[in-house]
């Protein structure tokens, strides 16, 4: 995508300086346009009340400002997670979730409507990709949340709908944007981007060297045993994409997660506890084990809590950091395009 079809809050401070400059206003007026944006979360032009009314309605007339509208939100009454339906302008949906943690509060945000990957398990999948989302449509799910909870996010899991990495240029111009001193200033060491393995994508990434984390999801311990779950493994070999995350590494220094949803049955046995030992044999890594989120769409099951636990322990013996992540918002469509999908069917 070129510069100058970005909406003015997906532009980068320098580009909006470029922008002031050209309406002949004073070159500080465009940090406090940037301020409002990202910093206080403006709503629209209106709430700048320090910009000259001509310099607002300027930018009105030649920039429309994106702002998302609040659909419904669903709680948790497990563990307070909330689950948010945001609409866009053109009329589509996103999901977006928040989470309190003793280390602070997390949102989970997509970066598509829809997506095309087609993984088995996935409810996001289901009715393939819509677009993509722009750096302030992501950038604006997160100012939504804070508005609403009144809360500081300090962590960022792009994880929801959608394959951050097939929309590359605007996740990583979103990374820069989120984690801008000027903005938000979120740590990159506090972003995680989850792909499911485009390796190209994955080692330009890399190249970037920001220090946020990769997850990948992986969800096979062998090369078939994944292109029954993920269609994209047969476009990647199972071996290309650890390449990759190799890869990753050595350029950032960062820690790899790989995400291991646990299938009843598929991919919880034994035998693929000890091949995915060998798989990711020297690499420095976390793995997430996640007992799949039934979807009505699908017959996967979750794995038995012993058989968890049990896959648990044989990675442990083999040294290998693994958690059960904590399931949250099981009660309140929690898994990745339940929510959208349902509430399109009721319209």
């Amino acid at each position: 995508m070129e510069k100058e079809s970005y909406d003015i809050k997906s532009m980068t401070l320098s580009e909006i300086k470029t922008v002031i400059a050209s309406m002949g206003e004073k070159p500080f007026r465009a940090k406090q346009l940037y301020e409002w944006m990202h910093v206080k979360l403006a709503r629209s032009y209106e709430e700048m009340t320090n910009l000259p009314k001509s310099l607002r309605q300027q930018l009105a007339q030649k920039y429309p400002y994106i702002s998302l509208r609040e659909v419904t939100i669903q709680t948790s009454k497990l563990d307070g997670t909330k689950k948010y339906l945001f609409a866009l302008a053109d009329g589509n949906y996103v999901e977006s979730v928040w989470m309190q943690y003793h280390h602070g509060n997390s949102v989970c945000i997509s970066s598509q409507v829809g997506c095309r990957m087609g993984c088995r398990f996935c409810a996001s999948t289901l009715d393939g990709l819509e677009r993509n989302l722009t750096p302030s449509e992501m950038l604006e799910q997160i100012y939504m949340i804070s508005r609403n909870t009144g809360e500081r996010v300090s962590n960022i899991v792009v994880m929801g709908t959608g394959e951050p990495l097939d929309n590359y240029d605007n996740l990583l111009r979103f990374l820069y944007m989120v984690s801008d001193e000027n903005g938000l200033n979120i740590s990159q060491r506090n972003i995680t981007v989850s792909t499911c393995g485009i390796v190209e994508n994955m080692r330009r990434l890399a190249k970037e060297k920001l220090q946020i984390t990769l997850a990948l999801s992986l969800h096979g311990s062998t090369q078939e045993k994944r292109q029954e779950l993920m269609p994209i493994a047969n476009r990647y070999a199972i071996d290309e994409v650890i390449s990759a995350c190799r890869y990753y590494f050595e350029q950032t220094g960062r820690r790899v997660t790989f995400e291991y949803s646990l299938v009843g049955g598929v991919n919880d046995t034994e035998t693929d506890a000890e091949n995915l030992c060998k798989l990711i044999a020297g690499l420095n890594c976390h793995i997430n084990l996640i007992p799949v989120n039934p979807i009505q769409e699908r017959d996967y099951i979750a794995s038995e809590r012993r058989d968890v636990l049990n896959f648990q322990s044989r990675l442990e013996k083999k040294h290998i950091n693994a958690t059960v992540r904590r399931e949250m918002g099981r009660d309140i469509d929690g898994a990745c395009g339940q929510l959208r999908r349902r509430f399109g069917d009721l319209n």
